[in-house]
């Protein structure tokens, strides 16, 4: 797991035939041959599209050698993962901000949100960013850490393969409500134990009690089951206030407030890129302990 973190912390993401893009492109191609506006046809998809690669993992690794092991273990991993892509995505938009260019600031969220970034102030802005920064941190890094550490590369393989699936096929739009079905619960599951531990991490390194208290509060008035948890816990930590009414395709939807203390700016985002940095510092050190007592025991 270290390897895989300081692996993806140099590299960051493959720039040209990223698996995950091929993946999509497979995805692509299963939804155009077995679409039908039921539930067991997006659960059959799924099947077909997730298993097969997981399987293979675990055969590849099984058949392996140590080093063989350890070096494919390592790539999955770093490939399940997108701690660096967060911060090469937020960053630009805190530094606009704080640069007083609100469309350089507007266009660099609109790589990281599906909401109309046009019609957004500064703090809308700050806050949206900040929103993508804690839910992603849970998407993008903690849950592949955690079915890593639970069931080594074909964990994570599962994990990113499920997420990737949720984010093409998990909407409430009438092509996906019934095929992308099994696609959204399956990935609510696989975050359910993540999420909350995510949001665990950031109560632990932020105002604890404050993130405590807006994730009892705030987290069940959210649609998802996990994404309220993660983001009123961080924004609690943050002390900061996110949520609110956003603009989604010209219209303005409520949604729940999230966090309490001051309005998001430039300096929240580069906050809750910290959060996300220290959460993984100790995600990474309670492992390793972890591993050194077992192996200690084992060894006694």
């Amino acid at each position: 797991m270290l390897a895989a973190v300081l692996l993806d912390s140099a590299l960051g993401e493959p720039r040209r035939a990223h698996p995950l893009v091929m993946f999509g492109k497979l995805a692509g191609t299963i939804e155009m041959r077995l679409h039908a506006d039921r539930r067991l046809a997006g659960l059959g998809a799924w099947c077909l599209a997730v298993l097969p690669l997981v399987a293979l993992t675990w055969w590849v690794l099984s058949m392996a050698t140590w080093w063989l092991w350890w070096t494919c273990s390592v790539v999955a991993l770093y490939l399940a993962i997108g701690h660096r892509s967060l911060g090469e995505h937020a960053q630009p938009v805190a530094d606009a901000l704080a640069a007083g260019d609100l469309d350089v600031a507007r266009a660099s969220v609109g790589r990281m949100v599906s909401r109309d970034t046009a019609l957004l102030d500064a703090s809308q802005v700050a806050a949206a960013a900040t929103e993508s920064v804690l839910e992603n941190g849970s998407d993008a890094v903690f849950g592949a850490l955690f079915w890593f550490a639970l069931l080594g590369a074909p964990g994570a393989v599962l994990y990113r393969l499920a997420n990737t699936l949720d984010a093409m096929w998990g909407y409430r739009t009438p092509r996906y409500e019934r095929f992308g079905w099994a696609a959204a619960r399956i990935d609510d599951v696989l975050n359910f134990v993540p999420a909350r531990l995510t949001a665990l991490s950031y109560a632990v390194l932020g105002h604890t009690a404050c993130a405590l208290r807006c994730w009892r509060r705030q987290a069940p008035q959210w649609d998802s089951p996990n994404a309220g948890p993660v983001m009123a816990a961080g924004a609690g930590a943050l002390r900061v206030k996110l949520g609110g009414a956003a603009p989604y395709h010209g219209v303005w939807e409520a949604r729940p407030e999230l966090g309490e203390g001051a309005m998001p700016d430039a300096g929240s985002i580069t906050r809750a890129l910290r959060l996300v940095r220290h959460a993984v510092v100790l995600w990474l050190v309670l492992v390793i302990l972890l591993a050194w007592i077992v192996g200690g025991g084992a060894h006694a």
